[in-house]
C-alpha cells in the first residue's frame, strides 16, 4: 500500500465492508417448485399426448379400412358393368345405361368422399378434444404451482 506521501508501507489495503449474507438475504429468490409435483404434472401431459395419439392412430386405421372397402366396393360394381356392357346392347341403349352409371357413380364419389372427410374430422376432434382438455388442466396446475398453494 501507498501511503500519502508516495512511500509503500506494508500494510495491506483495506478491503471494504462486504456483507455477503446480508445481499443474499435481500436478494428475493423464487420458490423452487415441488418436484414431485412437476413430474407429476408431466406425466399426466404425456399420459393425454399418448392417448391424444391413440385416438389419431385408431382414426387413421379406421379410415384406411373403410377406404378399402370403398376401393372393393367401386371393383366389383366396376365388373359388374363390365359385365353388363359386354352383352350387346344397342348404341342407344349402351348411350342410356352410360350415363345413368356415370351418374350413379358420381353420386357414390361424392357421398364416399364425404363419409370419409366425416372420419377424419370425428379422429381429429377426438384426439385434439384431449389435448384440449390436458390443456386446460395443466394451465390450472401451473396457476396454483405459481401462487404456492
Amino acid at each position: 500500500m501507498v501511503d500519502k506521501t508516495g512511500k509503500t508501507t506494508g500494510a495491506k489495503p483495506s478491503m471494504p465492508e462486504f456483507g455477503m449474507e446480508k445481499m443474499m438475504a435481500d436478494m428475493k429468490f423464487p420458490a423452487m417448485p415441488d418436484m414431485e409435483l412437476v413430474l407429476a404434472t408431466h406425466r399426466r401431459n404425456l399420459e393425454a399426448f399418448t392417448a391424444a395419439n391413440r385416438a389419431a392412430m385408431e382414426g387413421a386405421q379406421l379410415l384406411a379400412r373403410r377406404h378399402m372397402e370403398i376401393m372393393q366396393e367401386t371393383m366389383a360394381g366396376l365388373s359388374e358393368t363390365m359385365k353388363e356392357f359386354s352383352a350387346g346392347h344397342t348404341p342407344a341403349g349402351h348411350a342410356a345405361r352410360q350415363a345413368e352409371l356415370l351418374k350413379k357413380a358420381y353420386e357414390s364419389a361424392v357421398a364416399n368422399s364425404k363419409e370419409l372427410g366425416d372420419l377424419i374430422q370425428k379422429s381429429n376432434a377426438e384426439a385434439m378434444s384431449k389435448l384440449n382438455t390436458r390443456f386446460s388442466e395443466a394451465m390450472s396446475e401451473m396457476k396454483t404451482m405459481l401462487e404456492g398453494k
